[in-house]
């Protein structure tokens, strides 16, 4: 699939919007190449293409986040709780202006990324020349190092994301486990130089989640509301109790 818009080289003087773009990138990589490295390059044009796009992602773990406590507030499965939880999930879209889809917003921008990212590896000659330690860039890892630390990090950052959901489902354990499989298969299969691409972007996923959206703080605040809620209820019992006994 990654490689169905072409096989031939990409140069300068090639031809086509896409050809053009995947030659695009393989000129910002070679630019970010300092010492001549290409993994540098790689790592570089990674973090900076994920940094541009933290505030959508942050933007989206937000919104999924009050969507997930609103789901556990209205957690019934009577008529109204439906009902009542619809009202409320509309008015978080046009609160922060996303959609039901803004979650696969990331991922369908990532996906061209991707493809073109592999593309240039593979198409463009002084990109296919890059080697990083025991590495070639445009071929797989032959010790499996990458696809490895790619699931790692994949796992992480989805185990992190779930983590703090009010509640758990089947698809969400899924996912936690599924994608992490899914990305060492194709890490595995891949150019080295993505599965480059797809640790660090992973890695810096982790971070990202941990600094702007801590299921552990998000956890800890949640507990402490519901003891502050409990504590409530308790001192309005115990004050019920004492009037009742001053009637008598």
């Amino acid at each position: 699939m990654l490689s169905a818009c072409g096989r031939g080289d990409v140069s300068s003087h090639s031809k086509g919007a896409w050809d053009q773009i995947v030659y695009a990138f393989a000129k910002a990589i070679e630019w970010l190449s300092f010492g001549g490295s290409v993994a540098i390059g790689i790592i570089l044009f990674t973090i900076i293409l994920r940094t541009a796009l933290m505030p959508l992602f942050s933007k989206q773990m937000k919104s999924s986040q009050k969507l997930r406590e609103l789901q556990r507030q209205y957690s019934g499965r009577d008529s109204e709780s439906r009902l009542k939880l619809a009202e409320a999930q509309q008015a978080l879209y046009k609160e922060n202006g996303v959609s039901l889809y803004a979650s696969f917003i990331p991922l369908l921008i990532q996906l061209p990324i991707l493809w073109a990212l592999y593309q240039a590896l593979t198409r463009v000659a002084f990109l296919r020349e890059g080697t990083f330690l025991w590495l070639d860039l445009a071929k797989p890892d032959p010790y499996f190092i990458l696809p490895l630390l790619a699931a790692l990090f994949t796992f992480l950052s989805t185990w992190l994301t779930n983590k703090a959901a009010p509640e758990k489902n089947p698809m969400m354990s899924v996912m936690t486990y599924g994608f992490p499989i899914m990305i060492f298969i194709f890490g595995v299969n891949f150019a080295s130089g993505v599965a480059l691409y797809w640790t660090v972007s992973n890695a810096f996923q982790v971070f990202q989640i941990m600094l702007l959206n801590n299921p552990f703080k998000i956890i800890e605040a949640r507990e402490a509301a519901a003891r502050e809620e409990k504590e409530r209820k308790a001192r309005i019992r115990r004050a019920q109790k004492k009037a009742h006994k001053k009637r008598k």
